[in-house]
């Protein structure tokens, strides 16, 4: 059946396919089959990952056919992001190494870094930030790559994920901004304080989680759960962070799905919700003060969790 085919757009086009006719889910990193299968042919070819479209019609040998159809029946029997076959992901313009130590990187606060933060940070002075929940450290790796005076520490319970975000600081070369540091949420950070905090904490709720499909299953679920409403870490980071902020310091976290969760528990903190380009995606921002001026309600909100 693979006979007839014979250059790169061939098999990305049967990778798609077979991965469309498969029912796979998309979700790490593409949201679609042709993106997917591109990342892997191009991997799996050893060319770049933006390679001009003029090469697409170039053959392949035998043995190359043979790698990759080695890693499309991988991905299909398997459910196994593509990003974890690959052992890499691209997240803000940067690449990253990325395996089941930490979550593929997916944020839409890619989209913020690569626009710096625009109109949020337009006139405010940023010379400390805090990736919290880092993971891969995809997205502090990403704010010290793109904003060269910023010096960021990257915090996470998980010494497995820690450690790949600790290659990843020396694969990007950030070594001498980049702090990594273990820490349950704030517990290891006393003391540290930034003008700019970031999380993408786990909000996947228990249901959610049950229903998730197989490839889900091969990312670390400590980086997925986060209880019945999806809010166990976002309400703690809401409830500390004040304390970890300068004066005029900003608090952004991504809580996805759990927003509607979120706004109803709080209704009366001015959460400023971020549209991207693709509109809303569950990431709000708040202001210093505005977590100092409803400190009782968001610690009633927290108690118990």
């Amino acid at each position: 059946m693979t006979r007839e085919l014979a250059t790169i757009v061939d098999f990305i086009r049967f990778g798609a396919s077979r991965f469309g006719a498969a029912g796979l889910t998309f979700g790490h990193s593409y949201d679609n089959a042709l993106d997917e299968a591109t990342h892997l042919v191009l991997h799996a070819l050893h060319l770049p990952h933006d390679l001009s479209p003029a090469y697409g019609q170039a053959r392949l040998t035998e043995a190359e056919k043979q790698a990759v159809l080695a890693l499309i029946d991988r991905r299909i029997d398997e459910h196994k992001p593509v990003a974890y076959l690959t052992g890499e992901a691209w997240f803000a313009g940067l690449k990253f190494k990325s395996d089941a130590r930490a979550l593929v990187p997916r944020s839409p606060i890619a989209e913020l870094i690569q626009g710096g933060f625009s109109p949020w940070l337009d006139g405010r002075t940023v010379e400390r930030a805090l990736d919290l929940c880092t993971g891969s450290g995809c997205i502090g790796i990403a704010m010290a790559a793109h904003n060269p005076h910023w010096r960021v520490d990257l915090a996470d319970i998980s010494e497995e994920a820690l450690s790949l975000a600790r290659e990843n600081v020396e694969f990007q070369d950030v070594g001498e901004r980049v702090r990594v540091i273990r820490s349950d949420l704030f517990a290891g950070l006393a003391g540290e304080r930034y003008d700019l905090i970031v999380s993408n904490p786990p909000y996947v709720t228990e249901q959610e989680f049950a229903a998730l499909p197989p490839e889900y299953g091969h990312e670390p679920a400590l980086g997925l759960r986060a209880g019945a409403d999806g809010l166990d870490f976002a309400l703690r980071i809401l409830a500390d962070a004040a304390e970890h902020l300068n004066d005029d310091g900003l608090l952004i976290v991504e809580v996805g799905e759990s927003e509607r969760a979120l706004v109803e528990r709080l209704p009366q903190v001015p959460f400023s919700w971020i549209e991207f380009h693709v509109g809303q995606m569950g990431v709000f921002l708040l202001d210093r003060h505005d977590l100092v001026e409803h400190a009782e309600a968001i610690r009633a909100a927290a108690q118990g969790r």
